[in-house]
């Protein structure tokens, strides 16, 4: 069975926190980080889970973690599940930095609605769906604790004091630098990055980069053969991400607006969207994908594995 959530209490377990995908545990200074199957879209968690979606956000989050850490200290220490993550607790930013190379998604419907500006950015006139900018902006929004998450320029963040201008040139390079490596690595693979959102923490007064990075939950690429192609004919680009969920849903009358309900998701559209990631973390990593079983007790096996890379099984 896929899943949707847990409730361990560990030992020296000092808070928990349920995220829209994830589950947190506190244990002293770790965090024990469950990738659960659920998915959620427009801020809304969508009312089935989706087989193996959790392992694949885990397992791609760590490879690439992995990959950058020469740019950036990041969180993670070990993976001793295929569902879990456990690393440092850091302080966290209340801020995702947006990155965006091409006009898609949200830019694209604040775009085609005629705006002309995104978290203080300006977008160039005369932009198609999915066309390059002349090079990556970053429309940073504010972390909210629940709802919706909000866009947000720089100059506000500063004003708010959110962070300061020497934080915020900071995690604005660190944010480019790792967008540049995605970029890079997405190309190696057939595929084009085309946006995504990184966190990050404090340790120490030192920044550390937190939780997934470059995952379809977080990211959205397109595929670069024949994308060219599609752009002359003015047709919509084939990508790797849940836009095609956002999309789903919006033909089925909701975005998460006051008042709208939320569609039930037929068994072979949950296929379909398990399918889509499985597909998406092989061609990004170019690994095979290697599920965990799906009829073991899931609850039994993270909880050996959290307690046997803590030693509590001694």
């Amino acid at each position: 069975m896929p899943l949707f959530e847990t409730q361990f209490r560990f030992p020296g377990q000092t808070s928990f926190y349920r995220g829209k995908v994830r589950d947190v545990y506190t244990i002293g200074p770790h965090l024990v980080m469950i990738a659960s199957d659920r998915i959620s879209a427009f801020d809304c968690i969508l009312p089935k889970p989706i087989p193996h979606k959790g392992q694949v956000l885990n397992q791609t989050a760590a490879y690439f973690l992995h990959a950058t850490k020469d740019i950036v200290p990041n969180w993670l220490i070990a993976n001793p599940d295929p569902n879990v993550a456990i690393g440092l607790r850091c302080q966290p930013i209340k801020l995702e930095m947006v990155v965006r190379g091409y006009l898609a998604g949200h830019a694209w419907r604040e775009y085609s609605a005629g705006k002309r500006t995104l978290c203080g950015v300006t977008m160039p006139q005369g932009l198609r769906e999915s066309d390059p900018f002349p090079e990556p902006i970053i429309t940073p929004a504010t972390k909210a604790e629940s709802g919706h998450d909000e866009d947000i320029s720089a100059e506000e963040i500063i004003s708010r004091r959110i962070v300061d201008s020497d934080l915020w040139e900071k995690l604005s390079a660190y944010s480019t630098a790792l967008f540049k490596r995605g970029t890079e690595m997405a190309a190696k693979q057939g595929l084009i990055l085309v946006d995504t959102k990184y966190e990050f923490g404090i340790i120490d007064d030192e920044v550390y980069l937190i939780d997934e990075i470059h995952t379809p939950d977080s990211s959205r690429y397109y595929y670069a053969e024949g994308y060219e192609d599609r752009q002359e004919k003015g047709e919509h680009q084939r990508q790797l991400s849940k836009e095609f969920v956002r999309e789903w849903l919006m033909d089925h009358g909701f975005q998460g607006k006051e008042g709208q309900v939320m569609p039930d998701m037929p068994a072979g559209f949950v296929q379909t969207v398990s399918e889509r990631y499985i597909e998406l973390y092989e061609r990004v990593t170019g690994i095979k994908f290697q599920p965990a079983a799906v009829n073991e007790d899931l609850d039994h096996r993270i909880l050996k594995n959290v307690s046997d890379y803590f030693g509590w099984s001694d």
